[in-house]
């Protein structure tokens, strides 16, 4: 399949620059896979949709304050996102593989300088943009990130500077159930949902599963090929209980919130669709023509075109639907992208 294919064209003013002021009160467009039908909701109505004996199932990895600015000895600045942690000799010390900007005349060898005491290392060069560094600092490593790192929002959300850490941005770019550190981007379809929603469903006799997977880098990368199936995604690390599989398991209805969930149901599920305790990493690629073998519905966001996000949606719900959806979302004003709106796929 050419890439080319699952373009689209998005007003610059619909990528939305802010989280809706209520987690709950985002726009929620309800696609019905079999009657093709398309209606306008709000997100706080999708406990209608939901009955006893659904399970969903949501990604409780937790952000990582991953994003942080440094100083070379120059005093040129460089921006770094973190990206996966290589080593943890000691919490004082550890080595991290990052994208690093700018990054001309830096190179191994380079020393870089934070705040507290903190300094790192370049000690390899893996790419153009990816780096590793061994940090070292005075206080706990991850107590360092707490105080000076700044949310990883992607690059499409805008902030002036010197509010880069905003604590909007640190609470909102986080779902109210992340309890496992890892993701260096946030499972954004699970930004919509507060505790009364969550009450709500619990109430409806819906059960909630948990499972992780870290969400790196790779999962928002552009696509590169011509060709989708060329395409090679980045490993992920995942994990699913024993509890939640059982739960998952004599479900009713599978209900997935996000692409990364869906990611980790597909990747464990047997040819009967059955689920079982597991962890490792994926790189499943998911694109048309793939056949589910768990998920019966779908909670995402609007993604970016000719993304492996998109792809993953469109074969879920077909090619033209989702076209047709998209351009209905555009028509009606709907907020794009990591904190905008919601699709929820019957």
């Amino acid at each position: 399949m050419r890439l080319e294919k699952f373009d689209y064209n998005l007003p610059e003013e619909l990528i939305a620059q802010q989280p809706c002021v209520s987690r709950d009160h985002s726009r929620m467009m309800v696609v019905d896979r079999e009657s093709g039908s398309i209606e306008n909701r709000f997100f706080y109505d999708i406990p209608e949709f939901f009955r006893k004996g659904d399970v969903l199932v949501i990604n409780n990895s937790r952000v990582i304050p991953a994003r942080l600015i440094g100083k070379k000895a120059t005093g040129g600045m460089l921006e770094i996102l973190l990206l996966s942690r290589r080593d943890c000799p000691a919490p004082t010390s550890q080595t991290w593989e990052v994208l690093l900007r700018p990054a001309k005349r830096v190179g191994i060898g380079t020393r870089i300088f934070f705040d507290e005491g903190c300094a790192a290392d370049i000690i390899e060069r893996i790419s153009d943009k990816k780096w590793v560094l061994k940090f070292e600092t005075e206080i706990e490593f991850d107590s360092f990130l707490e105080k000076h790192g700044r949310a990883p929002l992607p690059p499409y959300i805008k902030r002036k500077k010197g509010n880069e850490r905003s604590p909007q941005d640190i609470e909102r770019y986080q779902t109210i159930y992340a309890r496992v550190p890892g993701s260096v981007a946030a499972p954004t379809a699970g930004l919509h949902f507060s505790p009364s929603v969550i009450s709500t469903l619990k109430d409806r006799g819906v059960d909630i599963a948990y499972t992780t997977l870290h969400v790196g880098y790779g999962t928002f990368l552009p696509i590169e090929t011509e060709s989708v199936e060329d395409h090679v995604m980045e490993n992920e690390f995942f994990e699913i209980d024993a509890k939640a599989a059982e739960t998952i398991n004599r479900a009713k209805r599978v209900i997935a919130v996000g692409t990364t969930s869906t990611r980790v149901l597909e990747s464990v599920a047997d040819d009967r669709g059955m689920i079982k305790q597991s962890s490792g990493n994926t790189g499943l690629f998911i694109y048309p023509g793939y056949r589910f073998k768990k998920v019966d519905i779908l909670l995402t966001n609007f993604h970016l075109p000719k993304s492996s996000l998109f792809l993953l949606v469109c074969a879920f719900a077909g090619k033209d639907l989702i076209q047709k959806a998209y351009q209905r979302a555009i028509e009606e004003r709907y907020r794009f992208y990591s904190y905008g709106d919601c699709m929820f796929i019957m």
